[in-house]
């Protein structure tokens, strides 16, 4: 209890005024809301506007008449559409509300139509739908089909209206980070929908606050992880279509939104591997977000320009050789009070040789809280050191981070990268990492400032071979196993693959030979 309860404590002193504030405020709202039966409408007047947009990105396909495939998980509803359907948890119910499928190829302006009359036939009764962050992602969704279809029906706006007022009454103000964008995003697009100037005011002052703090200098999405990066930039693009496309408000936040797309995409390019593909650090995956190179293509045709970035503020390092790409992640864990898609990863890397995946991030297949959204955040599902069998990080409760590792010295050059954390810090231990990169080969030298247990872990993609493993690898001291694991090929999805465990106590040393 004392345990938990310390925890809590140190989850919880890391957080903004602002998020305690109001996740007060909503707590007791909503239970006094409860007991005058509170309700909100669903169905407001209003007076929409004809917006023009340029075409943006098709999404993946995940619908085909009452079959819905999120996830990698599919279900074809009998009779009626269930929009709370609960069976594979709330991440699946959200994409099932968030309409995105209305943006995948072949989707008919009738079937859109039947599937958003659906929806507002059911509203009174939908639960998790109507909760902000799907109300954002759903209102850009709409607002897009309705004005590519060219469709104005009145019962159709006057329910998205009402759900604006509703997202606007509960902005994620308790969460901030990319949800806080996403309400803005969306209110941005409601606000030139309806020509609401309370929607757009509001959209603008948290755009303008959030991007100005979210944004490094570098140009990454301070959550750290690729794939938000990329969701982040996709919106950004979207709201940069919108401004550019319809005259009704033509201020500064135009320019501030290239601005910051410049830098976004400057990021974007520089992270990704030659083939366009990202690293999997932190909370990413592949088939959520648009691909890099998907993304350039949008870019472009909005006619915007690109701010290289040399990759610091984030804490990554790309090094790229002859013969290899190696992305390491030598920075803090992430925001401070948002670190919800953050991994006990301090020192993780990954390396592709010859352009295929080698040493790999073991990736992500789930948030649903549990055993394995514990191991694919905690620090033996990554390539660093675990102490003791104890996270650098103490991650927990699927989205949660107690203590977590501080960089307190870095040394780097253009070849190599030395850098030390305390993670450990309570167990009286810092870890040291050295990364030399040469042509054709890469030294990794691990120090620990004491005598203790130790493993060193390395994971391989499924791909490759024990023989490649014993190849490449050469180890100077410390008693290795090579073991099997799931590797996450996405959400749901998984492939068995290879890992190292390496025992040692003191100091370990590396030698990747290409």
């Amino acid at each position: 209890m004392i345990s938990k309860l310390l925890t809590l404590v140190n989850t919880a002193k890391f957080l903004k005024p602002i998020q305690i504030g109001y996740r007060l405020y909503y707590f007791s709202r909503s239970r006094w809301r409860k007991l005058k039966k509170f309700r909100y409408p669903t169905a407001l007047v209003s007076q929409p506007a004809i917006l023009n947009l340029q075409l943006s990105l098709s999404s993946s396909p995940s619908y085909s008449g009452k079959t819905f495939t999120f996830l990698n998980i599919t279900h074809t509803f009998d009779g009626a559409i269930d929009w709370n359907f609960p069976e594979y948890g709330k991440l699946w119910t959200y994409n099932l509300t968030y309409f995105d499928f209305l943006q995948q190829e072949g989707v008919s302006r009738e079937e859109g139509l039947i599937l958003i009359h659906d929806f507002i036939n059911q509203i009174t009764t939908i639960k998790d739908g109507l909760e902000p962050f799907p109300i954002s992602l759903r209102g850009i969704n709409w607002i897009k089909f309705l004005t590519y279809q060219n469709i104005k029906e009145q019962v159709i706006d006057d329910n998205l209206y009402a759900q604006y007022v509703i997202l606007l009454d509960n902005l994620e103000y308790h969460l901030l980070g990319n949800h806080l964008l996403e309400n803005a995003f969306s209110l941005l697009f409601g606000a030139y929908y309806f020509q609401d100037d309370i929607l757009y005011n509001k959209a603008k002052a948290i755009l303008i606050a959030e991007l100005s703090e979210q944004i490094l200098d570098d140009g990454a999405h301070f959550e750290l992880s690729p794939m938000y990066h990329q969701i982040m930039l996709f919106r950004v693009l979207h709201c940069i279509n919108l401004v550019q496309s319809n005259p009704w408000k033509q201020d500064e936040l135009l320019l501030f939104l290239e601005g910051k797309a410049a830098k976004m995409l400057g990021w974007l390019e520089a992270i990704s591997y030659s083939d366009g593909s990202i690293p999997h650090f932190n909370d990413s995956t592949d088939g959520i977000a648009p691909t890099t190179q998907q993304l350039i293509k949008y870019a472009n045709n909005l006619k915007l320009s690109t701010k290289s970035s040399t990759l610091s503020a984030c804490g990554y390092r790309k090094i790229v050789k002859a013969d290899y790409e190696c992305v390491v992640d030598i920075g803090q864990i992430g925001p401070s009070y948002i670190p919800g898609h953050a991994h006990a990863d301090t020192f993780n890397f990954e390396l592709r040789i010859a352009g295929l995946p080698f040493i790999v991030d073991t990736g992500l297949s789930t948030y649903e809280i549990g055993k394995r959204r514990d191991f694919e955040r905690g620090t033996s599902a990554h390539n660093t050191i675990v102490v003791s069998g104890q996270n650098s990080s103490d991650v927990w409760g699927g989205f949660r981070v107690a203590e977590r590792a501080d960089i307190v010295a870095l040394e780097e050059s253009s070849e190599s990268i030395k850098a030390t954390h305390n993670g450990y810090k309570k167990l009286g231990i810092v870890h040291t990492r050295t990364f030399e990169f040469y042509n054709h080969k890469i030294l990794i030298s691990d120090e620990l400032n004491k005598d203790v247990e130790a493993k060193a872990y390395l994971h391989f993609h499924p791909t490759v071979s024990e023989a490649s493993i014993k190849k490449y690898i050469l180890l100077e001291a410390g008693e290795f196993k090579i073991k099997i694991y799931e590797y996450a090929e996405g959400f749901n999805k998984y492939a068995s693959a290879k890992y190292l465990e390496i025992d040692f106590q003191r100091n370990l040393n590396i030698e990747i030979t290409l």
